[in-house]
């Protein structure tokens, strides 16, 4: 057996399905065993792997012991002369396994060996050739030293920026989203180190064989996609934990004395910097449009009351000073709020709904103007002109936003896209994005070929004159049919168009189409099975506003209500567990064995197919049905038609 090929996986059943198919291309022609080590997904992972892929050799885990573990369960099976650790989320070219075997068996010492890598995006991502972190590499790591200066010698050896990407190099650390290594160099040195959760195993098993005699190598003669982001979320708190405290591990480990206290010391002092800056730039990511909204709003309501004092009254102090700091604050966080219940920050520049939004916060705010005493009701026409400029400062915001973040001022919900592919394969991409509600101005389709088919109106062009097509029809979004293509084609397109555009795949035979723009966060799906609108936040709080306004009603009306009910003593019970966030009117069926896949929401007192005792199978299609197309009005359809069951015991 010349190499066995180790993926651990926990719910990225389509990332995963992706790189296998790429795993059955690069192995053609060579000895090579699969194996497949699922740390206890709820995803249907495994039943895909076992359905599609019989050859991979599957370990399903009942819980999640970490990535340490999981990889050494199969390490200790397989029986390659090589061993690959392989991520889930990346996809290698048809050459890589052969690429890097000759490159292995050129070289006898050779210990560990990884590969250029490029993001979703096309770009070259620096951790495919790392330095060790001694103390002060650490510490230039974890301040952002390395970051100021990528092609120091002395500020960025984690990353070795010194080094040039397109040249064979002899480096320290390998990446953990591909680790090629001699399995007897293993056998001297030993396996992963399970003292590592996640993190930190690629770094110390990289150094025990460098302590071994070996030598690992950094190779760009073939290159792999890495997504990245898709087993934890890269600016969460918990991805700076588990990083930081990976490093104390392998620092206590393998360095003594001062030079091991002084490295945990900065990795601590590291983890509270880290958080502070998450926390801070997590907040200014939520809170950056509601933010400048709020002030601008309130600035300009303060310049309006005295341009209109002066204008319509011929007094620039008319109207009296609290009006500045009561009814203007209520103005703007009425308006403020209106944008957000409506999703206008969820989705920023969806400028209609922003201005849905600001109507219904006007028509509230006037309606709650008419019903103040007189002497609280300063201006009809100043919240008029009021709703005037807010409309136009937010208007304006997104505008300079979408010009900052994008270059552009168009429309970024429906991009510019072509497909790469034959016509049976496009027309599935466009059935698929349809049918997963993603909405794109369809350019037309490229020719994988050298010449497009002369009688398909929709080819406007073929693969080998690509980046001309894309300057022509300035296209923002590209679609590749890997069924059509070769992947060391697609990647090579990727690097070479660069990051300007966004690149998605569609996998052989898949019901999927995946991409990623940026490395800190996860990938982009399409599937009709992931799309759901149970999932968009809007619809979530509208969910937990109807629960909580209703319960509100109904513990009002409760001396009347509780007669209608079938099980009087459990209605009280249940009010107040929906108030306290406890329980939804309506959830999904608790019969469902398939439930762990869809988005969480809490049990719900009532749920689709209320009364009815069908199979499993249709009770997953049930709850699928009301994830994708929930609204609403589905839960006050749901709880209509069976008021009664209010009361009822769980």
């Amino acid at each position: 057996m010349q190499l066995s090929v180790i993926i651990v996986s926990f719910n990225v059943r389509y990332f995963l399905e992706q790189c296998l198919l790429s795993v059955e291309r690069a192995a053609a022609g060579m000895e090579v065993d699969t194996w497949v080590v699922d740390n206890n997904s709820a995803d249907g992972s495994v039943e895909m792997v076992r359905r599609r892929f019989p050859w991979v050799r599957v370990i399903a885990n009942a819980h999640n012991p970490g990535f340490s573990v999981a990889n050494n369960q199969a390490l200790r099976q397989a029986r390659g002369r090589y061993v690959l650790l392989l991520n889930p989320d990346t996809v290698v070219r048809e050459d890589t396994f052969r690429t890097c075997f000759a490159f292995a068996e050129a070289r006898p010492r050779l210990g560990g060996l990884g590969v250029k890598m490029i993001d979703g995006s096309g770009r070259f991502l620096p951790e495919s050739k790392r330095g060790l972190p001694t103390p002060w590499v650490a510490f230039t790591k974890a301040f952002g030293l390395s970051r100021l200066l990528p092609r120091s010698r002395r500020f960025n050896h984690y990353h070795l920026g010194y080094l040039d990407p397109g040249e064979t190099h002899r480096i320290e650390v390998l990446s953990g989203a591909f680790m090629w290594m001699r399995a007897a160099a293993l056998e001297e040195v030993g396996i992963l180190d399970e003292d590592f959760f996640m993190y930190g195993e690629d770094i110390d098993l990289s150094y025990r064989l460098l302590k071994g005699g070996y030598e690992n190598y950094y190779c760009p003669a073939t290159t792999i996609i890495h997504y990245k982001g898709e087993s934890t979320k890269r600016g969460s708190l918990n991805y700076v934990r588990v990083f930081y405290q990976a490093m104390v591990i392998f620092a206590r480990k393998h360095f003594a004395g001062s030079q091991a206290r002084l490295l945990v010391w900065m990795m601590q002092l590291a983890i509270y910097l880290r958080a502070i800056l998450t926390v801070l730039g997590g907040l200014w990511d939520r809170l950056r449009f509601p933010v400048v909204d709020a002030i601008g709003i309130y600035a300009g309501l303060i310049v309006l009351r005295r341009l209109w004092s002066a204008y319509h009254f011929g007094d620039a102090e008319y109207f009296p000073d609290h009006i500045n700091y009561l009814h203007f604050p209520a103005y703007t966080l009425l308006w403020t709020t209106s944008i957000y219940l409506g999703g206008g920050y969820d989705r920023p520049y969806d400028t209609g709904r922003l201005l849905r939004s600001l109507a219904i916060g006007t028509l509230l705010l006037l309606s709650i103007y008419g019903l103040l005493p007189e002497h609280l009701r300063p201006s009809r026409a100043l919240l008029v002109l009021g709703a005037g400029w807010a409309t136009g400062w937010t208007l304006s915001v997104r505008f300079l936003g979408r010009v900052l973040a994008y270059g552009t001022i168009g429309n970024r919900s429906e991009s510019r896209l072509l497909i790469v592919g034959h016509p049976a394969e496009t027309q599935r991409t466009l059935s698929l994005l349809q049918r997963a509600g993603a909405t794109r101005n369809y350019l037309g389709r490229i020719s994988p070929g050298d010449r497009p088919a002369q009688d398909d109106e929709e080819t406007i062009g073929s693969a080998d004159r690509l980046d001309a097509l894309v300057r022509l029809y300035r296209a923002e979004e590209i679609i590749f049919c890997s069924a059509d293509l070769d992947n060391t084609d697609i990647q090579r397109w990727m690097s070479q168009l660069g990051p300007g555009i966004q690149y998605r795949i569609l996998p052989e035979a898949s019901g999927s189409i995946i991409g990623s723009h940026r490395p800190d966060q996860r990938g982009t799906l399409y599937t009709i099975n992931v799309n759901l609108r149970i999932s968009d936040p809007t619809n979530r709080r509208g969910k937990w506003l109807f629960d909580r306004v209703l319960a509100i009603l109904l513990l009002l009306a409760y001396p009347v209500t509780v007669w209608w009910m079938n099980d009087k003593r459990g209605y009280l019970r249940n009010i107040l567990a929906v108030l306290a966030g406890r329980r939804s009117w309506v959830g999904y069926h608790p019969g469902d064995p398939g439930v762990a896949v869809l988005p969480p929401i809490r049990p719900g007192i009532l749920w689709p197919g209320m009364g009815l005792r069908p199979d499993s199978d249709t009770l997953h299609h049930l709850n699928l049905f009301y994830a994708r197309d929930y609204a609403v009005s589905d839960d006050w359809r749901i709880l209509s038609e069976n008021f009664a069951r209010l009361g009822r015991e769980h």
